[in-house]
């Protein structure tokens, strides 16, 4: 048997191999080189660089509509994590009381997270285009004047809503799921007490979906710092001004419109590491929970 195994032990590492090259090609080497511009000043066509040390971070923090960018980026976060979450437990503590039909208002959830970020945009624009937009026509009919193109709030509770709208899916599996793991006994025993509905949700069901919160609160934030860039790029464009200019949205401007590759760069590094800094907060939390069970 050892014979065996010395024989084929190379074979765990050649299947690993493929997944180790594309991990290593897309994602680390990207962010080595993203490290390493960060410390250079570039001309616009990459061809000649200069070491220019943390000049491109001292920057960055010296520039106040950067400084707006993290606020604008924190206050997106917020309202995309808070009412996303809110919205996807109701939904899920709502759906698990149907009987009849279940499995299609199940599916209907889960359909929008198969779209992609871009077309989500551009089916947004369409409903909420201040000209021929179907919800904004409906709005003008309630006396709301919607012009998401030249009011920066209309424009940036337009891609919290549509985020919201396209993350609802994701969030609203686990919380079912979560739901649907809670055993049976309690709700029941709680019931034989006297305990409404609403007090059995707040007194056991969401104290138990501690962790499926918390785990969700990590993802939407990451959602959001990432996965909505085309989100805004097709809604926005960061505009009006910079009103919906988030992080990311920044690093592309900076780096493909105004052709700033170590500002760029040196923003990816910082932005990474706040998405490090989260991934650490979140094992932590695990094996802070394990430990205590």
């Amino acid at each position: 048997m050892k014979l065996y195994y010395s024989h084929y032990r190379w074979l765990p590492w050649a299947l690993l191999l493929p997944q180790l090259l594309i991990i290593l090609i897309f994602f680390y080497w990207p962010a080595v080189q993203a490290l390493y511009q960060s410390f250079l000043m570039q001309d616009i066509f990459g061809a000649v660089s200069y070491w220019v040390g943390w000049d491109n971070f001292i920057n960055l923090f010296a520039d106040p509509t950067y400084i707006q960018s993290i606020y604008t980026t924190l206050y997106f976060a917020f309202w995309v994590t808070l009412l996303g979450l809110m919205i996807s437990l109701l939904l899920a503590f709502f759906i698990q009381k149907i009987v009849r039909a279940s499995l299609y208002y199940r599916t209907a959830l889960i359909l929008p997270y198969a779209i992609s970020p871009i077309v989500v945009g551009v089916l947004w624009t369409f409903m909420f285009s201040p000209s021929s937009g179907v919800i904004t026509y409906w709005l003008k009919k309630l006396g709301i004047d919607w012009n998401y193109q030249m009011d920066a709030d209309h424009a940036m509770w337009l891609v919290i809503m549509a985020s919201i709208w396209k993350q609802l899916s994701y969030n609203f599996i686990f919380f079912y799921a979560g739901l649907q793991a809670i055993p049976k006994s309690l709700i029941e025993a709680a019931a034989i007490d006297g305990a409404g509905p609403w007090r059995r949700f707040f007194t056991i069901q969401l104290p138990l979906l501690g962790p499926t919160t918390f785990f969700l609160c990590v993802i939407n934030i990451v959602y959001v710092f990432f996965d909505t860039f085309a989100i805004i790029d097709a809604l926005t464009h960061g505009g009006p001004g910079k009103a919906t200019s988030t992080l990311v949205y920044r690093i592309y401007f900076d780096g493909f419109k105004a052709m700033d590759y170590g500002s760029s760069a040196a923003q990816s590094v910082i932005l990474m590491l706040f998405v490090l800094l989260l991934t650490v907060i979140q094992f932590r939390y695990i094996d802070r929970k394990g430990k205590g069970q």
